[in-house]
């Protein structure tokens, strides 16, 4: 069986290490997670320390590398990797990210490799992130709901927390083998509203990474997506105050909201889908200046 990892340079020396992991395939309403995975290596700087087998963890004809095709030179092939990076925030924390596509095979094996590998690297929690659409206003801060193996983890937490079945991604597989290794760990969802889960919504973004700083100490500036939160935030706030149907869903939203808020219960029975809202939020932010 060949190696499940290659690494990119000697096992670095580090002090306590958090571990952020982030893998694209499941849900990811916005691409908010994505987004903020993205925000957190670039301010980190993270650099690659290992990269895992894609030959046998990776289907790559469901994930077919991209070809760079120049005046008929192939230049190069880009594969769709998953990589373990190694940084440091704001404040000189060590942060270590695990990105790239989920795996499509051995699910077990990586779940091991990877939090053994973690071990070894002395990581001291895991955070995985994601975000799900749900019927929520865009003129309230999105709330984050919380998961993991450990009751001590979760109780500790102010998050939302759900009773649900739902299909597993692999940051689910990795809380348990990280919690089976004695690492605590825990993923942390943002609610996107189903209106603009279609496209970009730096807010949710923005409360992933206040999340991971409050249960994990990892703190960026994440400037940029502040900015973009504001610039958003104004566009439907424009959109919704020119039309009487968009008043009165966000209205009915933000009842719900506060309700919720006030009384602990997040259903979402009563309301509607909001199918034709969301078109014609994309449309309009199609059209606006970038």
């Amino acid at each position: 069986m060949s190696q499940p990892y290659t690494l990119h340079e000697p096992m670095p020396t580090l002090d306590a290490p958090v571990m952020v992991v982030m893998l694209t395939g499941w849900i990811d309403a916005s691409a908010a997670a994505a987004a903020a995975m993205t925000t957190l290596q670039e301010e980190s700087a993270t650099r690659p320390l290992a990269t895992f087998d894609g030959d046998a963890f990776i289907d790559y004809r469901a994930r077919r590398p991209t070809m760079e095709l120049r005046d008929g030179v192939n230049v190069r092939l880009v594969w769709a990797d998953i990589e373990l990076s190694v940084g440091s925030d704001s404040d000189g924390h060590d942060v270590l990210t695990l990105s790239g596509p989920e795996p499509d095979s051995q699910w077990r094996r990586f779940a091991d490799v990877a939090s053994t590998l973690a071990v070894e690297l002395g990581v001291t929690k895991m955070v995985a992130l994601g975000a799900y659409p749900f019927a929520t206003p865009h003129t309230r801060d999105p709330r984050l709901s919380s998961s993991s193996p450990s009751p001590e983890v979760i109780a500790d937490l102010a998050y939302l927390k759900n009773s649900i079945d739902v299909p597993a991604g692999m940051g689910a597989v990795l809380e348990h083998a990280f919690v089976d290794k004695g690492v605590p760990a825990l993923g942390i969802w943002a609610q996107v509203p189903h209106y603009v889960s279609a496209m970009s919504y730096p807010a949710a973004t923005l409360a992933l990474l206040n999340g991971l700083h409050e249960v994990a100490g990892v703190r960026i500036d994440a400037t940029a997506i502040r900015q973009e939160t504001i610039i958003q935030r104004q566009r439907l706030d424009q959109l919704v105050a020119g039309n009487d149907d968009h008043r009165a869903m966000v209205n009915q939203l933000e009842e719900l909201y506060d309700s919720q808020q006030q009384t602990g219960m997040f259903g979402a029975a009563g309301i509607p889908t909001g199918d034709e809202l969301a078109a014609e939020f994309e449309r309009f932010l199609r059209d606006q200046d970038t």
